[in-house]
């Protein structure tokens, strides 16, 4: 399975230090047996304020990391519905809040416990799973379209779920940072799962909410548009966050999944170009036509007899 994936974590403008954390783990980890083709992906974005936020981001990759190792689960019978690694991603983020909340009753005594989002995509040739906990985010582009795959546990999440704040007050709200889910500052943990079908050239964004809030839908859509390769539209996403006041740490992943391979092809040529400079590209293109004219200029005279 081709996918082309590229992953950015940037500390912001306002923060003296990068909380968040992320995995991307593909076919060639060692110790692989969850899955054949395609990669898991991660974020964690460490809470701001508590205890050893960017231990607790980290750890939770860490063990999260560890359900690769688990067997892939069977395929289903007819009467039953395919989860598929579902389950085995809950595990994984169950025991991600298990070690940190543990780690948190044996060492943090003072201040407030150690804690991160975490949001975990497994990406397959026909489906992405999903084990969501936090207010970190993945996004579904299509044909142009992008689309939240996942809900934020936030108060002002909740807030609009109950008619009480419509979603433009909650974008505006101071308190759109606080979070009612997280992994490791309770014992027991609720996680939200997806599954959805996913076809050749669907492009996947993860990301903590330092793009989230510093950037509108529209925006980050915005850089997809020009068919940019992952790396690049990873770049620009957290450059944009940047610009707009870059007011927590920012991480994203892009994923494209089975791009084609003119896609590949293009876009190598681009990232070429740009490093290399346009005046090495002009030159080149000049010496291809070029030879053109002059191997059609010894094509006429061998047919004419031309002088």
């Amino acid at each position: 399975m081709r996918i082309d994936i590229a992953a950015q974590t940037d500390i912001g403008r306002r923060k003296q230090n990068n909380e968040d954390y992320y995995g991307v783990f593909r076919e060639d980890t060692p110790g692989l047996r969850l899955f054949r083709e395609g990669a898991m992906l991660c974020v964690a974005d460490g809470l701001g304020g508590h205890v050893g936020g960017e231990i607790a981001s980290k750890l939770a990759v860490s063990v999260l990391k560890d359900v690769l190792k688990h067997e892939a689960p069977p395929p289903p019978q007819d009467s039953e519905e395919d989860q598929g690694p579902l389950p085995v991603i809950e595990q994984g983020i169950r025991a991600a809040n298990d070690n940190i909340y543990q780690t948190n009753q044996d060492l943090v005594r003072t201040g407030r416990p150690m804690g991160t989002t975490l949001l975990a995509a497994l990406v397959t040739p026909r489906k992405v799973y999903i084990g969501n906990v936090g207010d970190s985010r993945c996004y579904h582009i299509r044909a142009g379209e992008i689309v939240a795959k996942t809900e934020d546990h936030s108060w002002v999440d909740e807030q609009v779920k109950l008619g009480l704040m419509s979603k433009a007050e909650a974008e505006q709200d101071a308190r759109r940072h606080i979070i009612t889910r997280s992994i490791g500052t309770h014992p027991e943990v609720e996680i939200d799962t997806y599954v959805w079908h996913v076809v050749p050239g669907d492009l996947l964004l993860l990301c903590t909410d330092g793009l989230v809030n510093m950037a509108k839908d529209a925006e980050i859509r915005a850089e997809f548009e020009n068919g940019a390769s992952p790396a690049e539209v990873a770049h620009r996403l957290v450059e944009r966050a940047n610009d707009n006041g870059g007011k927590d740490n920012i991480t994203v992943i892009v994923a494209d999944i089975s791009p084609s391979l003119f896609t590949v092809f293009r876009r190598r040529l681009l990232a070429f170009s740009r490093r290399r400079g346009a005046k090495l590209l002009w030159a080149l293109l000049v010496v291809v036509f070029g030879a053109l004219c002059f191997g059609g200029g010894w094509l006429c005279r061998g047919l004419f007899g031309l002088e």
